[in-house]
């Protein structure tokens, strides 16, 4: 057993195979450590996040002496899928493992199947067989498929799964189910969970399967108060997200500046996790009431019709009048609170929109009508400052410095890379998102190379992991990052300067420097 230090809120404790892990994972998922957020598991590794540093480093110590013990519970469910083997890739696939079609349709069937942790997507759920002398290790595909469809049944590293939805992925496609993976209402809303006993069944022909649960987004009443006039290149609701559920597949989510979220809410008088608009791009708004608003984040003019309003000041907003903010001119995104706090269509106790997962409401769109809760009964505070982090550079680029600490895989890289990632000035490219930011050196002569081969098996990924895919140029994972990923972590950055990594647009320029 070894312990990574993940930033300065987080563990990955490295483990001897899938068994330990799962004793583990279910040891600490039953009796959570002091202020323990989430604990994710993989094929050989436990990622366990934490509430603050403190908490961290005293579960680290704790750590260092645990030995899981056996957890008393009901049996193991038992989940039968029915699927339809008509893959794309079961020819190569039997190829692969040796066998004709028809042996591995009867091999797959005939296997129990260990749920064994979530990971990838909601509902995403890696099975191993539970007799290990049935496992074989199946190399994925060479080139990964940008579009999975759903219900899509794969093999890969010694596992089996179901695509909940359509997705990337680069499995050994099998066949078809049109069992519902995912349904956000239901309890659980993963179909399988970790622990459950798994059952392939191959049929002829797939049912039409209408789930009998609730549409999974829950519609709250609320408030008519802004129409959108303009939304901008982007406009979703944000919240705090969705933390500690990473081992369903789903991420925290949750606005990329927090700080910025938050100070908009306090300056209208909300708590600070109310929702709120998260604007890339510019946005316009016509009140249908009166309404308190207040626009932080990103340096951009905000206008009440044609009179400028400082960032982070509330302001009253009469009937008929327009807030216009024009895109940033430093940083990249704006957050627009109101009076009472936005209502939006919530999903798993979330109004947060993860682009990743297509968990939580739509974009936000041209006519659409902001809503509010019916009252509020705090005071409104004039007195903020708009807690923007990046500044303008020498030429008129955005620029940022993030603090970070190594690892937890910064041991598979050469230490000619460890100082060329911290000497670098990086440009952010234009196929940054809320998923990542994207990063390049000077004129792409940068490339980040590694003293290990081979693949790292996909660990626990949290918001501020710096991973480095092959082609040597660094990811910044943001709030919408996949729960887990394969290529290895250089740094984290920090919590608090993730809100920094949420301003860069393309183009900015970032430095890393260690904590």
């Amino acid at each position: 057993m070894h312990i990574h230090p993940v930033g300065t809120r987080a563990l990955l404790v490295e483990l001897e195979d899938l068994s330990q892990v799962m004793a583990w994972h279910a040891a600490l998922d039953a009796n959570p450590l002091k202020d323990q957020v989430d604990a994710i598991a993989a094929a050989t590794t436990l990622l366990l996040t934490f509430a603050t540093p403190n908490s961290a480093a005293a579960a680290a110590e704790k750590l260092q002496d645990f030995h899981p013990t056996a957890q008393a519970g009901e049996g193991p469910r038992f989940v039968e899928i029915d699927v339809l083997y008509d893959g794309e890739d079961l020819d190569e696939a039997a190829e692969l493992m040796g066998m004709s079609r028809e042996g591995l349709i009867d091999w797959h069937t005939s296997t129990e199947w260990l749920a064994a942790f979530g990971g990838f997507a909601p509902g995403f759920t890696y099975c191993t067989p539970a007799d290990p002398a049935q496992n074989f290790n199946i190399e994925r595909r060479a080139t990964p498929r940008t579009a999975v469809p759903a219900g899509a049944v794969g093999i890969a590293g010694g596992f089996s799964a179901v695509y909940p939805r359509v997705s990337p992925g680069g499995w050994q496609l099998l066949g078809t189910t049109s069992t519902p993976m995912w349904e956000s209402d239901a309890h659980p809303p993963a179909l399988v969970q970790p622990g459950d006993r798994v059952r392939y069944r191959a049929v002829s022909s797939l049912p039409e399967v209408v789930s009998t649960m609730p549409f999974g987004r829950r519609t709250p009443a609320r408030l008519p108060r802004l129409e959108v006039l303009d939304a901008g290149l982007l406009t979703l609701f944000q919240d705090q997200g969705r933390p500690g559920r990473g081992n369903l597949g789903v991420t925290p989510s949750g606005a990329a500046d927090l700080a910025a979220a938050a100070t908009a809410n306090v300056a209208v008088g909300n708590p600070r996790g109310a929702t709120v608009l998260e604007n890339i791009g510019g946005i316009r708004l016509r009140a249908l009431t009166d309404a308190v608003v207040c626009v932080t984040g990103a340096q951009s003019r905000v206008l009440l019709d044609d009179m400028p309003v400082h960032l982070a000041r509330p302001v009253l907003v009469t009937a008929g009048s327009t807030v216009t903010v024009d895109p940033a001119t430093v940083g990249l995104r704006s957050y627009i609170a109101i009076r009472g706090g936005i209502v939006a269509d919530a999903e798993l106790g979330s109004a947060s929109t993860d682009v990743l997962s297509g968990l939580g409401p739509a974009p936000v769109r041209l006519g659409d009508v902001i809503g509010v809760l019916p009252r509020s009964t705090a005071m409104t505070d004039a007195q903020l400052s708009n807690p923007m982090r990046v500044r303008e550079g020498a030429h008129g680029q955005t620029e940022g410095v993030l603090r970070c600490v190594l690892g937890p895989r910064d041991d598979w890289f050469t230490p000619e890379s460890l100082e060329a990632f911290l000497a670098t000035e990086w440009t952010v490219t234009a196929q940054s998102n809320r998923v990542g930011v994207r990063l390049v050196g000077p004129e792409g002569s940068v490339s980040l190379g590694r003293a290990r081969e081979g693949e790292l098996p996909s660990e626990g990924m949290v918001a501020g992991s710096v991973q480095v895919p092959p082609s040597g140029e660094p990811v910044i994972f943001l709030r919408d990052h996949a729960v887990t990923g394969g290529y290895p972590v250089i740094a984290t950055v920090l919590e608090e300067d993730i809100d920094i990594a949420a301003q860069l647009p393309p183009g900015a320029t970032v430095r890393f420097e260690l904590a």
